[in-house]
C-alpha cells in the first residue's frame, strides 16, 4: 500500500527491491554476496554501516553514496542490499564488471541525510573513516560514486580531502545542481579537485533540483582535474512514481547495464598516477 511505502522511505530507506529483481542474468559466482561491517564514527554512540564486497580480479574499488536519507535497505534474500536506489541496485552490475564494492549506508545517529549534514565536517569525518577501512579491505585505486544527493557528499570528500590521498577518482549520477541548494555540485569549490572525474546525467531526468541543462557546468568547473568528462546519457523505460526518486530516469530506471557499462569503461580508461 502506498502510506506503508512513503512510511518506510520516511523513517528508514528509500523503497526497497529483492536482489534477484535486478540480477539481469548474472552468474551465481557474480552475484555472491559480500557482508556488513561497522565502522565507528567520531560522534558516541554512533557507526556507519558499510556493506563491502570483495570481487576476485579486481583492479579498483568503488565506494558507492546513495542519494535521499542515505538509506541502503536491508539484507535482500540474496545476501545484497535491497534498496531501490541507482547504485545499491546496480551494485551486483559493478561488482561484475570487476569492481570490488563498499556501499555506504548513512550513521546510525542520522535519520535524514539532508543537504547541510552532508556537507558537514561530521559527514565529512565519517567518510574519511570509511574511506581508511576500505583501504584497509582492499588494494588498489579507490573511486567515490556518488547519485543526487550523494554526488553532494562524493564533491565534498573529493574537495575536503584532496590531500589525503583516500580517493583516487571520482564519479557524479544525477548530480544535485540546483542554485539554492546547500551543497549543489556546480557551486562548490570544482577548480580544488584534481583526480579524474566523470559526470553522468540522463536527459530525461526530471528532478527539479537535478537539471539535466545544468549539469555540463559541472564538467567545466573542472579545471584542474587531470580528466573529466561528461556523459548525456539516453535509454531506458519503465519509469514511474516521483522524478527525483529512484524508478524514474533520475535513477536510469531500464537502462543500468548500459549505464554501468558507460561508467566501468571509463574508468578502465582512466590512467592514475
Amino acid at each position: 500500500m502506498l502510506w506503508i511505502r512513503v512510511l518506510l522511505y520516511l523513517c528508514v530507506f528509500l523503497p526497497s527491491v529483492h536482489a534477484a529483481d535486478w540480477a539481469w542474468g548474472l552468474t551465481d559466482a557474480q552475484m555472491a554476496p559480500g557482508r556488513l561491517q561497522r565502522v565507528a564514527s567520531a560522534r558516541q554512540g554512533a557507526d556507519i554501516a558499510v556493506y563491502l564486497r570483495d570481487t576476485p580480479g579486481a583492479n579498483a574499488t568503488l565506494v558507492l553514496l546513495p542519494g535521499g536519507s542515505g538509506g541502503i535497505g536491508k539484507n535482500g534474500p540474496q545476501g545484497w542490499p535491497d534498496g531501490a536506489n541507482f547504485l545499491v541496485r546496480s551494485a551486483p552490475l559493478f561488482a561484475a564488471k570487476g569492481f570490488n564494492l563498499a556501499i555506504v549506508a548513512r550513521p546510525s545517529d542520522q535519520t535524514d541525510m539532508d543537504y547541510p549534514f552532508r556537507v558537514s565536517a561530521a559527514a565529512m569525518d565519517d567518510l574519511r573513516r570509511v574511506l581508511r577501512q576500505v583501504r584497509s579491505n582492499f588494494a588498489g585505486p579507490v573511486w567515490v560514486v556518488g547519485t543526487s544527493r550523494g554526488t553532494v557528499s562524493g564533491t565534498a570528500a573529493a574537495i575536503a580531502m584532496r590531500e589525503e590521498g583516500l580517493i583516487d577518482g571520482l564519479v557524479l549520477t544525477s548530480s544535485v545542481t540546483a542554485a539554492k541548494t546547500i551543497g549543489a555540485v556546480p557551486l562548490q569549490v570544482l577548480d580544488k579537485i584534481s583526480i579524474p572525474v566523470l559526470v553522468v546525467h540522463h536527459e530525461k531526468d526530471a528532478c527539479r533540483v537535478c537539471r539535466p541543462d545544468e549539469a555540463p557546468a559541472i564538467d567545466r568547473g573542472l579545471v584542474n582535474s587531470r580528466r573529466h568528462a561528461l556523459i548525456m546519457f539516453v535509454g531506458g523505460e519503465g519509469e514511474s512514481g516521483n522524478p527525483c526518486e529512484a524508478l524514474h530516469f533520475h535513477g536510469f530506471i531500464g537502462a543500468e547495464p548500459q549505464a554501468v557499462g558507460r561508467i566501468a569503461d571509463w574508468i578502465a580508461a582512466t590512467p592514475l598516477p
